[in-house]
């Protein structure tokens, strides 16, 4: 996917839903932990060095999969490249697990899934579509698939020898 990088800069530089030093290490063999500005802007992940204003990179939070590591690491993965695996370090197991679970929120599909199962339930309590007064109810994006709707929680758990996954 190609982004516009004076964009990139501009959101880097937008009021984060998190942000904090982590430990992080890249995909590459070899990499090492390192200490890094984590922000998370709306579905992006920025890293920086921790003496630096602009990114050093960015991660696009969508078709990946969040894994807990141990205690107070996390990894990210991403779908159409498994072996692409990033790592993070937090200070704590509760940290470990509110970035966890705000990356999980972050990520488009999670939101779309969520606006259809309450678009859904608004329709089964009062049998009128709350979309329809935007004009948008049509809209294939919006459209619940021929599956059952279940409650959307923050995440889908999978099982997983390795401990608790989720998929976005």
């Amino acid at each position: 996917m190609r982004f516009n990088e004076k964009e990139l800069m501009s959101l880097s530089r937008q009021p984060s839903e998190r942000a904090a030093e982590l430990g992080m290490r890249g995909p590459k063999k070899g990499d090492v932990v390192k200490k890094r500005l984590v922000k998370l802007v709306v579905n992006f992940l920025f890293y920086f060095r921790t003496d630096e204003e602009e990114p050093m990179g960015a991660l696009l939070l969508e078709q990946c999969r969040v894994e807990r590591e141990d205690g107070h690491t996390f990894s990210i993965t991403f779908l159409d490249e498994a072996e692409r695996k990033y790592l993070f370090e937090c200070d704590s197991e509760e940290q470990c697990g509110e970035w966890m679970d705000s990356i999980i929120k972050a990520s488009y599909e999670f939101m779309r899934k969520n606006l259809i199962f309450y678009r859904s339930e608004i329709h089964r309590l009062t049998g009128k579509d709350p979309l329809e007064q935007y004009g948008i109810s049509d809209e294939a994006r919006f459209q619940v698939s021929s599956r059952p709707l279940r409650t959307p929680g923050p995440w889908r758990t999978l099982q997983d020898p390795g401990g608790p996954c989720w998929s976005l």
